[in-house]
């Protein structure tokens, strides 16, 4: 698979289950918002998200080269595993067209050797800093 670093740093919040979703959510050219009935899920850029929010902050992410027919299967699945051998936690956030792998930003250089080894392609410089998905 080819993955790209998305640039920026990110954080993962977590809101009350009713919470509305805050403007500074959407500021950042990615943010997912997930709700469930025990919380509200944000990942957004970190300088978006006020001190005040419980979040984890200091995240990288890496985005699936897509779109990705939804008759693949074990996508996440082979990056888990690579990333877990290497024992490095992930965040995922699917989407319609692609997966997104989030990793601690001390983790970032470790898990792109990681998945360089399993033989998959890491694009982290100026072509590779658009998570937009391609053909």
């Amino acid at each position: 698979m080819t993955l790209d670093l998305i640039p920026g740093s990110f954080a993962i919040c977590r809101l009350a289950p009713d919470a509305e979703r805050p403007g500074w959510a959407a500021r950042s050219a990615f943010s997912s918002t997930t709700r469930t009935p025990s919380e509200l899920s944000i990942v957004c850029a970190s300088d978006d998200v006020p001190e005040a929010v419980a979040a984890q902050r200091g995240y990288r992410g890496l985005v699936v080269h897509g779109p990705l027919d939804f008759s693949l299967v074990g996508i996440v699945a082979a990056l888990a595993a690579v990333l877990a051998a290497a024992a490095i936690s992930i965040f995922v956030v699917s989407t319609y067209d692609t997966d997104y792998v989030f990793v601690r930003d001390f983790d970032l250089d470790r898990a792109v050797a990681a998945l360089r080894g399993a033989g998959h392609t890491v694009v982290t410089g100026a072509a590779g800093t658009s998570p937009a998905p391609s053909s």
